[in-house]
């Protein structure tokens, strides 16, 4: 698996309408993104700084899902940074 993060300098006044945006996606995923398998928006309201990182199965996924989010108009305020990283190790507890 695959993950890809990017950074956001964030008004706070707007992240509310991000989440809804992101939400929407999540139900009707524009083309490059349907084969997204996890995303999580990780806010910190105070400092106004946000993280979006997007799980994909495979590399091909991952660059396809690079474009779609390059592509889309961002809510909460501008990108200031992107990375990709293989996912070596996931778990998790009910």
């Amino acid at each position: 698996m695959y993950a890809r993060i990017a950074t956001f300098d964030l008004d706070p006044d707007r992240i509310d309408i991000a989440r809804k945006e992101v939400e929407s996606n999540w139900e009707t995923p524009p083309e490059g993104l349907e084969n997204t398998k996890q995303f999580w928006m990780l806010v910190d309201r105070q400092n106004g700084v946000g993280l979006g990182v997007t799980v994909f199965e495979t590399e091909e996924d991952l660059r396809r899902g690079d474009e779609a989010l390059k592509a889309m108009p961002r809510a909460g305020g501008p990108r200031t940074n992107v990375a990709f990283y293989e996912v070596l190790l996931r778990k998790e507890r009910d």
